[in-house]
């Protein structure tokens, strides 16, 4: 398992940028290479992803869940992806939004890829893609603000 590390800071309220990353079905419109996501219930996600030049599909569930502070998941079944996004307010305009993923490659080529630093250039191209679609809307398309407690799956 890989660990890949990646922030940006993005011109909206914290709300905001929390708010639209709740929207789990709009990830495609920013996210290389996501196909689909869809939301199976407040805790679990399906997701259909090319990676590699192959097509991955894996089911997550959301773990912890804590309103405009943190996100994360573990995968269940499927190609492996487990992670949190963490958001901090840097004033009443600007947020903090730090991605840690523990990716675990699928074959030769997609270790070679995640080793030469694809993986960790395709997270930074998605939350400048994210960057640049939320501060086009500077309001989310939706937003969730429930809370899951942090439970582990494995």
């Amino acid at each position: 398992m890989q660990r890949i590390s990646e922030d940006i800071d993005v011109a909206v309220p914290i709300g905001v940028a929390y708010g639209q990353w709740t929207q789990f079905e709009t990830f495609p419109q920013f996210m290389d290479g996501v196909e689909r996501v869809v939301q199976l219930s407040d805790t679990m996600l399906d997701w259909t992803a090319t990676i590699g030049g192959q097509t991955r599909h894996w089911r997550a569930r959301i773990v912890e869940q804590e309103p405009e502070t943190r996100i994360a998941w573990q995968s269940l079944e499927g190609a492996r992806n487990d992670g949190a996004v963490t958001f901090e307010a840097l004033g009443p305009e600007r947020t903090h939004i730090s991605l840690d993923l523990d990716v675990e490659p699928a074959g030769r080529l997609e270790a070679t890829g995640t080793a030469l630093g694809f993986v960790s250039r395709r997270v930074k191209g998605d939350l400048e893609r994210f960057k640049a679609f939320i501060e086009a809307r500077h309001e989310p398309t939706g937003a969730w603000r429930g809370r899951i407690e942090h439970r582990r799956t494995r």
